[in-house]
Parts: structure tokens; C-alpha cells; sequence
């Protein structure tokens, strides 16, 4: 058997075909079974939802006392270091418009900030050491002073770049959970109902704006008037667009007009907002595209162009000029 492969070449390739046919149907067949766990536990997990399970922190109870952050907090607190700012509603809230809502998160972005003020330029100092450099002190106290300044920055950057992006979430999301809860209120449901359906519809596919209406159910259910807990969701959104939105259900239930031509007009309005949007974005493309393909391409056609009269005046003019 041997001898007739290693004389017979048709038998050789017949023999790795049969192999390649073997290993990837073997592939084949364990992709297919991990495809099938994950679409089987995915749809057990969407067929199954409960309101404690499917809101992400959507409880009212706070587990501080468990955390790691909030004992390191509380351990420097009790050396003596005061965590707390002298602004603290306002970092209050743009921590919350950021996606930090524990009641100790500004006491940790106070500690991050200052543990990097004096990180980083104990790491600028390091590396001087590491590598054998011998800087002045005028150069150190630069280096010091910007690596300084930039752990006191950097961390509001963050935060602040963080709140951007949850605000897109929410805002490019928002026009679809207002569709979806015009949809249950004209089949009958409460405003209440309609917002805890619409949060666990939307759990996959827009988590932010499921914890924002799990929160506010659960603050119905524990007994908050739907006019301050829709004004608190605004707040913590920071999204103009939900406030607005919080604004027409108050005014709506004061006024006694109808909810659902309510949520049907702004919605209507949503929709065409996110399509000028969108507009927008693809009539700024060009302006954007023309900056690489001046930098990069233009000098390469230039060259491309130039170069034929390039090589006939060195093969043509400069012989002449010579002689």
C-alpha cells in the first residue's frame, strides 16, 4: 500500500483529498454545533426575560458596601483624604451623563486623577532612571508639569468622550423605542406597561435605552410620581432629545390631550432628525475624502505626469547645454 502511493501520484492526491474532505467536514460540523448552543441559548435567554434579569442596573437597591471601588474609597477617606469635590452635583452629573451612576463615583474619579497626577510623572522619572539619562532640572520640571497635567486632564477626557458616545446610542435608538411604544399604547397598554415592554424588547439591540426605561419603571413601581421620574431619566440621559420627550408626556398628562398622537408626532419628528443626520454625515464625506486624496495621491499623479518630462530633458537639454 505504501509503495503504491509513493509510486502513484493520482493515489497520493486521491489520498489528501480524502483527508482535506475529512477535516473540514469535522469543521464544518463543530462550527455548526457551536452555532447551534449559541442560537439555542440566545433564544432561551430572549423567550425568558424577567425584570430583574434583562435591565442592566435597573435596581434601586445600591451595593456599594460590595464594590472594591467603593472600599478603596472609603479606606482613603478614613486616612484622612477628603474624596469629595467642591462641584459635586455637577460631576454628578456628567459622571451620570457618562454611564457612572453610583453614589460613589465622583469620590473615584477624584482618586483616579490624583493617583495619576502623581503616577505619571513618577513614571517620566522612572524611565530617565531606567534608561541611564541624566536630563537638567529645567527639562524634568517640564516633563514633571505636562505629565502632571496630563493625569489631571486626561480623566475628564475620557468621561467626557464616554458621554459622547452614549449620547449617540441613545439618541440614534431613542426614534426606534418611540415607534415601538406608539405601538403599545394604541393596543391598549399604559404608559407604565408600555415602557416596561418596550425595555425588554429592546435589550439586544439598544441596552442604553432599555436601562433607561427599566429605571423608570421601577421607580413607578416604588411609589415616584411619573412627572419626577421622567424628569430624572431626562437627567441622567443628558440627551436633549429625551428631555424633550419628557417634557410632552408631562405636559400631555397635565393637559389630559392624547398620548398616543403624542408619541406619534414626536416620533415622526425623531425619524426625520436622525434622517438629516444622516444626510448630514454623507454630505460632509467629500470634504473629509478630499484631505487624504490631496496629501496622498495628488504628489504620486504629479510625479507620474512629470516624470516623462523629467527624463527628456535630462536625455535632451542638459547634453546640450554641456556641450
Amino acid at each position: 500500500m505504501l509503495d503504491l502511493l509513493a509510486d502513484n501520484e493520482i493515489a497520493r492526491l486521491s489520498l489528501l483529498a480524502l483527508l482535506f474532505m475529512a477535516v473540514a467536514g469535522l469543521a464544518f460540523m463543530a462550527v455548526n454545533l457551536v452555532f447551534t448552543r449559541s442560537q439555542t441559548r440566545q433564544r432561551l435567554e430572549a423567550e425568558g426575560p424577567a425584570i430583574g434579569e434583562t435591565y442592566r442596573a435597573a435596581s434601586l437597591r445600591n451595593s456599594a458596601s460590595e464594590s472594591a471601588w467603593a472600599k478603596l474609597v472609603d479606606a482613603v477617606e478614613k486616612s484622612g483624604l477628603s474624596l469629595t469635590d467642591s462641584k459635586d452635583q455637577q460631576l454628578r452629573q456628567k459622571l451620570a451623563a457618562a454611564g457612572f451612576t453610583a453614589p460613589y463615583a465622583p469620590r473615584v474619579y477624584t482618586l483616579v486623577r490624583l493617583m495619576m497626577v502623581v503616577l505619571l510623572p513618577t513614571t517620566v522619572l522612572f524611565l530617565h532612571w531606567w534608561s541611564g539619562n541624566s536630563p537638567g532640572l529645567v527639562t524634568l520640571y517640564v516633563q514633571g508639569m505636562i505629565a502632571a497635567l496630563m493625569g489631571l486632564y486626561l480623566p475628564s477626557l475620557f468621561v467626557r468622550a464616554k458621554a459622547d458616545r452614549r449620547q449617540r446610542e441613545l439618541i440614534n435608538g431613542f426614534p426606534d423605542a418611540l415607534d415601538l411604544m406608539l405601538v403599545c399604547v394604541e393596543a391598549g397598554l399604559g404608559l407604565e406597561a408600555a415602557f416596561n415592554r418596550v425595555g425588554q424588547e429592546m435589550v439586544q439591540s439598544h441596552p442604553l435605552i432599555s436601562e433607561q426605561l427599566g429605571t423608570v419603571v421601577l421607580e413607578l413601581r416604588a411609589g415616584r410620581s411619573r412627572e419626577d421620574a421622567l424628569r430624572r431619566m431626562a437627567d441622567r440621559a443628558e440627551v436633549d432629545e429625551i428631555r424633550a420627550f419628557a417634557t410632552l408626556l408631562i405636559q400631555s398628562g397635565k393637559l389630559g390631550s392624547s398620548i398616543a398622537q403624542t408619541l406619534r408626532i414626536y416620533a415622526s419628528e425623531m425619524r426625520e432628525k436622525r434622517r438629516l443626520r444622516a444626510e448630514e454625515k454623507a454630505h460632509r464625506l467629500p470634504v473629509l475624502l478630499s484631505i487624504p486624496l490631496v496629501a496622498c495621491m495628488l504628489p504620486v499623479m504629479i510625479g507620474v505626469l512629470m516624470l516623462p518630462a523629467f527624463i527628456r530633458v535630462i536625455r535632451t537639454v542638459l547634453p546640450a547645454m554641456g556641450s
